[in-house]
């Protein structure tokens, strides 16, 4: 039926722009309620207090790791972890062996390689070799080789190769894979998988669900600002009418 003004209502009185309205904004809680929850229990941010992993992440930046079992870890991730031998604080470092890998630096070219395929590594600090150390290593079973990308400035897995395990870590003392750099903003976005390890065994790792779970924390956001704007918008074109 229709209302005084013209506006088609149904029987409690409501206009349809209303219940749309009601609806954008009932939608709009979930997406982003349900987006935000989810992201809190999936990630944890951390904050990066040296340079080991620049230019990829700089000194001070913040990211956004995800928590996933040790056996989703590829070669080629930035993993946060934490281990006795190495200060038993978290830190962050790019996995480059995994266990049964043979890791060795440096090829003809300079670069990485691992069982023998040279690996290029675009997201080094600097020019040159991809280490200024010459080293290899055996990784055990259930170990990951890890190495920053600040190659010169990074204390890693060449530090620790006389540890008994080849430099390695266990898979178990990683924490969670970084997925993101949120800090500083020139910096923010998704981290991206590098392709050199991509014709190795195993592959590389996909990147987890910030990015659906990013937008839908924003359309939720937008659906209730724009719902809950009907309401005053309406009254005052009606206003203008009368």
């Amino acid at each position: 039926m229709s209302g005084s003004t013209g506006r088609s209502t149904d029987g409690r009185g409501r206009t349809k722009g209303s219940v749309l309205s009601g609806l954008a904004v009932a939608v709009g809680c979930v997406l982003f309620l349900g987006g935000f929850v989810w992201a809190a229990l999936l990630y944890r941010p951390y904050t990066v207090p040296t340079d080991s992993m620049s230019p990829t992440i700089a000194a001070g930046g913040r990211v956004l790791a995800e928590r996933v079992a040790d056996s989703e870890i590829r070669r080629g991730d930035v993993v946060v972890f934490k281990d006795s031998v190495w200060g038993d604080q978290p830190m962050l470092k790019r996995v480059v062996g995994i266990g049964g890998d043979k890791v060795s630096c440096c090829s003809k070219a300079g670069l990485l390689t691992v069982n023998g395929t040279p690996v290029e590594e675009p997201y080094l600090h600097g020019s040159g070799p991809a280490s200024p150390a010459v080293f290899q290593a055996t990784v055990p079973a259930g170990h990951l080789f890890l190495l920053g990308d600040h190659r010169s400035g990074s204390l890693d897995s060449r530090v620790h190769l006389t540890d008994g395990a080849q430099g390695s870590v266990p898979r178990s003392a990683v924490d969670a894979r970084v997925d993101a750099r949120a800090w500083p903003l020139d910096s923010i976005g998704m981290m991206q998988r590098p392709t050199g390890f991509a014709g190795l065994p195993g592959g590389i790792s996909q990147p987890g669900p910030i990015r659906p779970l990013t937008f839908a924390v924003a359309a939720g956001a937008v659906l209730i600002l724009g719902g809950a704007a009907h309401g005053p918008i309406a009254r005052r074109l009606a206003r203008r009418r009368g």
